[in-house]
């Protein structure tokens, strides 16, 4: 049985958003792993998430939309923007699932331009050459907030 708790929710969210076209692609994969972890979601849990997903298990929760989640917030849209941006491009599925996490954890523009100042500080050379910086400002350019 799956615990009722913020993380589990926001996670069971999350993975519904990624698995509504019925695949979960190799980015979103990387995404909901992140964010596993950063919210401290348990292995079998997130299993057992995807199971709720795929109409295996039934959804112990009463649907409610109300996810309080207040520390680490912020980092944890963080984490998922790094992670969607460690790869050459943001996809639309990804694209898909950062829009529903901002949406859920309430990240309003001025958080937003906070984290994306903390990447800039932190704009690392990929394995390409490229900086994350440079893929963040391609991003915004075509996904504005």
């Amino acid at each position: 049985m799956l615990a009722d708790t913020a993380a589990n929710r926001l996670y069971l969210q999350l993975a519904e958003t990624a698995l509504e076209d019925s695949i979960v692609t190799d980015d979103e994969a990387t995404i909901l792993r992140i964010l596993a972890t950063t919210l401290g979601v348990q292995p079998s849990d997130t299993a057992l998430c995807l199971s709720i997903v795929r109409g295996e298990e039934m959804n112990p929760f009463d649907g409610s939309e109300e996810i309080e989640l207040t520390m680490g917030t912020v980092s944890t849209y963080q984490s998922a923007l790094i992670a969607a941006l460690d790869d050459e491009v943001i996809t639309e599925d990804e694209w898909a699932l950062l829009d529903h996490l901002r949406r859920l954890l309430s990240i309003q523009p001025d958080q937003h331009a906070m984290i994306e100042e903390a990447i800039h500080a932190m704009a690392e050379v990929d394995d390409q050459g490229q900086r994350r910086i440079e893929r963040l400002e391609r991003f915004m350019t075509v996904c504005p907030l």
